[in-house]
């Protein structure tokens, strides 16, 4: 079961022209914002990772405003854990369930949902808020992260999965998100 205080939302590479070029695009950066502005509410800990902006871009303007007031965490590699400073991060918030959102769903997310796998990480994959060029390649990185041991849910399914009732502040707050 997730609880905000165990979990992390690690956003991956929303990036530059390639972003544009994502099967269902809009859908999929809504979905982000609504996980974003949810794990603000629940106060769950957000991890922000570019691969090489300076020559894949800078994360989209609309994810970017969102997390203005984060610092993103550089990568080279495919798998966010190939950075030390995510790693280090990561372990300092010593939150041991991931959400994971971003792109591609069967690179970049793939390679980074099972190095967390392999390092003792709960992955909680919330498959609106990933995406792929290609339909088929998002489904195919879906089905592996499944197979490997990580968890699929959704961003409602995720962010109601964490209360009890149906009642309270951050509730209400919660409902007017993802409306």
């Amino acid at each position: 079961m997730l609880k905000a205080d165990k979990a992390v939302l690690v956003v991956v590479d929303i990036q530059g022209k390639l972003a544009t070029l994502m099967h269902n695009r809009e859908v999929f950066y809504q979905n982000v914002i609504r996980m974003i502005n949810g794990a603000r509410a629940l106060e769950i800990p957000i991890l922000w990772n570019e691969q090489l902006p300076d020559k894949l871009g800078e994360t989209i303007p609309e994810i970017k405003e969102v997390l203005r007031d984060k610092k993103p965490l550089i990568k080279k590699s495919f798998s966010c854990c190939g950075n030390p400073d995510f790693v280090d991060q990561l372990k300092q918030l010593k939150c041991k369930q991931v959400l994971l959102v971003g792109m591609e769903t069967h690179i970049c997310i793939y390679r980074t949902a099972l190095d967390l796998l392999h390092d003792g990480y709960k992955v909680y994959l919330v498959t609106d808020a990933v995406a792929s060029r290609v339909p088929e390649n998002k489904q195919l990185g879906i089905e592996v992260i499944k197979e490997r041991g990580g968890l699929m849910t959704s961003v409602e399914m995720a962010l109601f999965e964490i209360f009890d009732t149906a009642e309270g502040d951050k509730f209400k707050q919660m409902v007017q998100i993802v409306k």
